[in-house]
């Protein structure tokens, strides 16, 4: 026991996984500014084929790394509306597949060149300007830091194989399937990467600690531990992102289960197409230079494991997709309940994602156009107010207003975090220019709020408009709706030429608050209009122009999105 807990063995494990878990996040952040683009398309053009979910789901783990991190943010999309629970469950399937990525990765005999990597991966990083050279020094880095955490873990784990104490417990893991399965379920769930656990597993199994089959559970738990793990991201969130963990938690357990029923047959299924055999151990010198693995390890065993891990989730994968449908039918039985409508807070928002980007990003722009169409509502239910006087609708539009301003403030904090994150450049001005839409869907609001004040102020001290204004307010209003209407059907269109259109029509809303300023000017001098209420529409006339002027600017700002 004093030889398991020596400080050889603790610091070499704890150094050699701090270095693994950062060898991911540096080769996650390389991919990511490499190809966050692609997945920010990918993650835009979620549908109802599961096939494509599932695909979605195994390219954006293959690039974040983590089956967990990948479901989070799955649960954060539920949370937020933006995918529904039966398109949730078909990318989580995919994450499980895309995880086994790293398991295949370290499972490769290449530790020796970690140190070479690292060098080259920090020469790359930080002498090179191209960003792509740049990305791909991240990239180079992450790779070697990954194995070299792996090779001290390995390193450390050497002074035990003379524990007989040890070797008998994983002895009795090998021959107890499903203490391994809790065994590895629980490492998972305190790691909180089923990767790292995984690196662990080989690396106790490379130096000669754990037969296959020992291993085999282990594997089978630290899957059910990544599940376990989405369902505690998951508390707190809503009825379907509940849901959502609950149905990766059931199809990794139920798919457990089914493997350890037919144990033998699914050990020896991934024996047959993988070469040599799992449990040979390294006995002479001859094998260890021909092998390139030192006397007393397993150098076959890796790769086993690695096998079992894609093998396993690519069965459930292929045995579930059909069935996802009733996959979410059944969640709803474990998670029993109805969502009520909450019209007043953050739909999309979720800080979980800060560290991925391209999510971040898709995130914060579903959560502008939601802003922009609240602002659209308070503008037409506004011009209502102003043309029939209806005040039903007010305290509706003052909550509306709160809102818009909570959401201004709240999207702006979630950008500027999101920019302090390693970003591309186009990224970079896509924040900028989120920012700035924002700002200006706050103040249009702002307007807004003066325009029905100056309808209150008309309706209590009983002012009157003849005729022709009320008239040319109607055409105003019409107007600046229409032009804000077209801007924020464009945020989904993203025509080229939206920001000329709009610039056009605000230049026609323009000309007309300063026609009708002049035509009322006439009406004053000719006695046909008093000075209150002439105040009164000059200052709504101005605050319709100043709407249609902001509308333009958010035109524009769309248009440095692309």
């Amino acid at each position: 026991m004093s030889m398991l807990f020596s400080q050889g063995v603790v610091f070499g494990l704890l150094g050699g996984l701090g270095l693994f878990l950062l060898g991911m996040r540096t080769m996650s952040d390389g991919l990511q500014k490499f190809a966050g683009h692609r997945l920010r398309r990918a993650l835009s053009r979620f549908t109802t084929n599961r096939l494509l979910a599932a695909a979605v789901g195994m390219g954006v783990t293959a690039l974040v790394q983590s089956s967990t991190a990948t479901t989070v943010m799955v649960i954060g999309f539920v949370n937020a509306g933006l995918i529904s629970l039966v398109q949730a469950i078909g990318v989580v399937l995919g994450a499980n597949i895309g995880t086994t990525i790293t398991a295949q990765i370290i499972s490769f005999n290449i530790s020796r060149y970690a140190l070479p990597a690292i060098g080259f991966g920090v020469a790359l990083k930080l002498f090179s300007r191209r960003k792509v050279k740049v990305c791909a020094g991240e990239l180079i880095l992450g790779l070697g830091l990954l194995f070299f955490g792996l090779q001290l873990m390995k390193g450390a784990f050497d002074p035990l194989k003379a524990s007989e104490g040890l070797r008998s417990f994983f002895l009795l893991v090998g021959d107890n399937h499903l203490l391994g399965v809790l065994i590895g379920a629980a490492t998972t769930v305190l790691v909180q990467s089923s990767s790292a656990t995984i690196a662990l597993t080989i690396a106790m199994a490379t130096s000669g600690l754990l037969t296959y089959e020992a291993s085999v559970a282990l594997v089978l738990g630290e899957n059910i531990g990544a599940a376990v793990s989405t369902n505690i991201a998951a508390i707190g969130t809503n009825l379907a992102a509940r849901r959502t963990a609950v149905a990766h938690l059931l199809f990794n357990v139920l798919g457990v289960a089914c493997i350890l029923l037919l144990f033998p047959l699914f050990v020896g299924l991934v024996t047959t197409f993988t070469p040599g055999s799992p449990d040979f151990v390294v006995q002479t010198q001859q094998q260890a230079d021909l092998l390139g693995f030192p006397l007393g390890d397993k150098p076959y065993i890796a790769r086993h494991i690695a096998n079992t891990h894609t093998l396993f989730n690519l069965l459930a994968a292929l045995a579930f997709l059909p069935m996802v449908g009733l996959l979410a039918k059944l969640t709803a039985i474990f998670v029993r309940g109805k969502d009520e409508e909450i019209e007043y807070h953050l739909r999309y928002l979720d800080t979980r994602v800060l560290n991925t980007p391209p999510i971040a990003l898709a995130q914060a722009r579903a959560e502008t156009r939601r802003m922009a169409e609240m602002t659209l509502e308070m503008l037409d239910e506004t011009s209502r107010f102003l043309i029939d006087g209806e005040g039903k609708h007010l305290s509706a539009l003052e909550q509306k207003e709160t809102t818009v301003d909570l959401l201004q403030r709240e999207i702006t904090d979630f950008l500027v975090s999101l920019s302090q994150q390693p970003t591309s450049s186009e990224t970079s001005r896509e924040i900028a220019a989120l920012m700035q839409i924002v700002s200006d869907l706050e103040r249009i609001g702002d307007h807004c709020q003066n325009l029905w004040r100056l309808g209150q102020r008309k309706k209590n001290q009983r002012i009157t408009f003849s005729e022709t204004a009320m008239t040319e307010l109607a055409e105003m209003c019409g107007k600046t709706l229409e032009l804000l209407t077209f801007v924020v059907a464009g945020m989904d269109s993203r025509k080229t030429t939206l920001a000329d259109q709009a610039k056009t029509m605000d230049q026609v809303i323009d000309q007309l608050e300063e026609s009708l300023r002049n035509n009322h000017l006439a009406r004053l001098n000719t006695g046909e209009c008093s000075v209150l209420p002439g105040l009164v529409f000059i200052d709504m006339l101005h605050n319709l122009e100043k709407i249609g002027d902001l509308a333009s600017s958010v035109a524009t700002s769309l248009g440095r999105c692309e």
